[in-house]
């Protein structure tokens, strides 16, 4: 890969990245069963540049700021690319937002530029404040006849002659990355060169990329992580991204096994998704069959105790891995709890998940399970060049975790009031609470804001307890709660119950819940995944009237 060391811009080291690696595949993108494009990283360029260049006859100058809104594909890259090269700030905005939080946003960051996918343009120019839009807008995939107001369509948005590149310090505004949520006040993390660069270096020392890696994005791109590992790192390391236009199951798992996918990253839930399938198939074998499927299992288990051994996994256990593509080398989560067990299955089938933990405000991980050895219980070490605290811990440890590195943000976009509350003496409070256990790994125990203080002030962590159980208890005057959303089919049944009530009175009597409801609607999430509880509670107790909630 690129001495990152050498470089004082993403640009930068991304136009050499393009230039070294150039006969190397560094994008696919597929739709359905039928392969849309395949880019080296020459074609790449010759595609990027002349984009840079009509951005530059249009005067956007160095650190003025472009955003983009699309989904996960070709067009995402090449245009980021091109921002990157005329020296650019890049907003990255969630394209599964709502127009009106979409143009609230544009507003917000001041877009001089904003390339967006056709569908969501039609949505934007529909919406009651399409009036506040001020930047220049470049439409993808748009029909010929297709009527795009005073926006340009993206193909025709081209200038011949090579664009001037732009160079940029590394204390410099690279992006402004908005992080999750959006209700309310705008939180726009501003990102440096230098801490995508140090973000960048810190993952590969690591887990490095190198040509050949194929890196399956499932993720958004304008989501911290896979912009990331999905962008950056393996267009530095001459590696290979593949982008899917739907994320339908069966076109997810096909593409494991015709790209013979290397690395992917997946949220929790879809983690979980996984197991469920493959569990489902494993109960299906007749005893003989799972009698030997289990004895192999546990001898890669046996195996691969200190760290994982991909080849010698798949020769123990070839049909499972086959299922993945043959190739997998591993898979990374985040973003939300993981269940230990989830963790366990998978690295006992030798395809090991690296647990993380980050947030926008620090670029994008702080810390994860460096396999050596594996760890379920845990979000792992942090990485080189991160330093962390535990801030006023209690008596079990816990407290709140604060982080120094160089990956932190510079600041909120025109916010210093939440900024100076957020970095206090060069160090991020990250709102997250956590302890380290003996050998140097974090545990999470919930956010802060979360956290419940007893009428006898013993401390509630939320998290800790749906962890235990799986979701009303009375504390004073108030109800400790478990919501339960049942797959879709599934009854809660006598025995699910039982099971509750069970783990239930192995907690402490602090924390048991006294009752349970079960909660029809998908329980409201943030791009990544995570459960907004405020918005959750907030909708219950508008409910309460017609949600039955019964004691355990």
């Amino acid at each position: 890969m690129l001495n990152l060391d050498q470089y004082s811009s993403l640009g930068a080291a991304l136009r050499d990245a393009v230039d070294r690696w150039g006969d190397e595949t560094c994008l696919i993108e597929s739709d359905r069963d039928r392969e849309r494009t395949r880019l080296t990283y020459s074609d790449f360029k010759e595609l990027a540049l002349p984009l840079a260049r009509a951005l530059e006859d249009a005067e956007l100058h160095a650190g003025e700021r472009a955003a983009i809104i699309m989904s996960n594909q070709s067009k995402w890259l090449i245009s980021a690319y091109a921002i990157c090269y005329c020296g650019a700030a890049l907003v990255p905005l969630d394209y599964k937002l709502t127009a009106a939080e979409q143009l609230q946003l544009l507003a917000h960051c001041k877009a001089k530029f904003a390339i967006v996918e056709y569908y969501l343009w039609r949505a934007m120019m529909q919406s009651p404040d399409f009036k506040i839009l001020q930047a220049l807008v470049l439409v993808t995939e748009a029909p010929l006849s297709a009527d795009l107001g005073s926006a340009f369509r993206w193909e025709d948005f081209r200038r011949k002659g090579d664009p001037v590149f732009v160079p940029r310090k590394r204390e410099d505004v690279a992006c402004i990355v908005y992080s999750s949520g959006t209700g309310g006040r705008p939180k726009g993390c501003v990102l440096t060169h230098e801490n995508y660069l140090e973000q960048c270096k810190s993952l590969t020392t690591w887990y490095p990329f190198w040509p050949g890696v194929r890196y399956l994005s499932i993720l958004p791109t304008n989501h911290a992580i896979d912009f990331m590992v999905g962008f950056i790192g393996p267009f530095v390391c001459g590696a290979c991204v593949v982008h899917l236009r739907t994320l339908r199951p069966e076109f997810v798992r096909d593409a494991f096994v015709r790209y013979k996918i290397t690395h992917v990253s997946l949220v929790p839930m879809v983690l979980k998704n996984l197991e469920r399938g493959l569990r489902a198939k494993f109960e299906a074998l007749s005893a003989i069959k799972r009698f030997v499927l289990d004895y192999f299992i546990a001898l890669n288990k046996s195996f691969t105790r200190a760290r994982p051994n991909p080849k010698l996994s798949r020769r123990l256990l070839p049909q499972i891995h086959k299922a993945f593509g043959g190739e997998l080398v591993a898979m990374f989560t985040g973003g939300a709890f993981m269940e230990p067990s989830t963790l366990e299955f998978f690295y006992e089938l030798g395809i090991p998940v690296a647990n993380g933990y980050g947030l926008t405000e620090a670029g994008t991980v702080l810390t994860v399970n460096d396999l050596k050895p594996f760890r379920a219980d845990t979000v792992g070490k942090p990485l080189p060049g991160v330093e962390l605290r535990i801030l006023n811990p209690d008596s079990e440890g816990i407290g709140e975790v604060a982080a120094h590195s160089k990956t932190l943000m510079s600041h909120y976009l025109d916010d210093p009031e939440l900024t100076a509350e957020t970095i206090v003496d060069g160090w991020l409070l990250t709102g997250d609470l956590g302890r380290f256990d003996g050998k140097g790994h974090l545990q999470l125990f919930g956010r802060k804001k979360n956290m419940i203080v007893t009428e006898g002030g013993k401390n509630i962590y939320p998290e800790d307890i749906e962890n235990y159980l799986w979701p009303e208890k009375t504390l004073g005057r108030e109800m400790l709660m478990i919501a339960l959303r049942l797959e879709e089919g599934q009854e809660f049944a006598s025995a699910l119950k039982d099971e509750i009530v069970s783990r239930n009175r192995r907690l402490p009597d602090f924390k048991r819940v006294g009752g349970y409801l079960v909660w029809e609607k998908d329980f409201p999430r943030t791009a990544s995944m995570k459960i907004k509880r405020a918005v959750l509670a907030e909708e219950i107790g508008k409910s309460r009237e017609r949600t039955a909630v019964s004691e355990l």
